[in-house]
């Protein structure tokens, strides 16, 4: 692989610590949230940092395979959910939902985006066949 850029954080104390990156542009508390038997403290988690992450790069993705299409997505979103849960034989484990709102496309071509941003999307392939992700297209009510 060709690396064009490597990030850098540092955890510090697990889940109630802190996450620091190298060029201090990310420099947060950590706390637990209560549905996880925690004090909800005022810091974010790593599932709130791995939903926005996802988010983000997912968003990308669709803009790219929508630029390669001649589209312009406008007004567009991406919201990622993250839920961490345990197996039957009691292992920790990670699910994810992507909601893709694209106003202004119809369900084919929409349905088309969200399918192939996935196939092309870094956290999309590296968790591809590791944990479960539901794409959710969401379009204007007149489309």
């Amino acid at each position: 692989m060709k690396k064009f850029y490597t990030a850098k954080s540092t955890a510090y104390g697990g889940r109630v610590g802190t996450v620091k990156s190298d060029d201090g542009k990310i420099d947060m508390n950590l706390s637990v949230p209560k549905g996880m038997n925690g004090d909800g403290g005022d810091g974010t988690n790593p599932e709130q940092l791995f939903a926005s992450a996802y988010a983000a790069c997912y968003g990308s993705a669709l803009q790219s395979i929508a630029e390669k299409k001649n589209l312009k997505l406008g007004d567009f979103s991406v919201t990622g959910s993250v839920s961490i849960g345990k197996t039957d034989e009691g292992d920790f484990q990670l699910a994810v939902v992507l909601d893709s709102y694209i106003p202004g496309v119809d369900v084919e071509t929409g349905e088309e985006l969200v399918n192939k941003a996935h196939e092309v999307c870094p956290f999309s392939r590296a968790t591809r066949d590791n944990i479960d992700v539901t794409l959710n297209l969401l379009l204007d009510e007149d489309e």
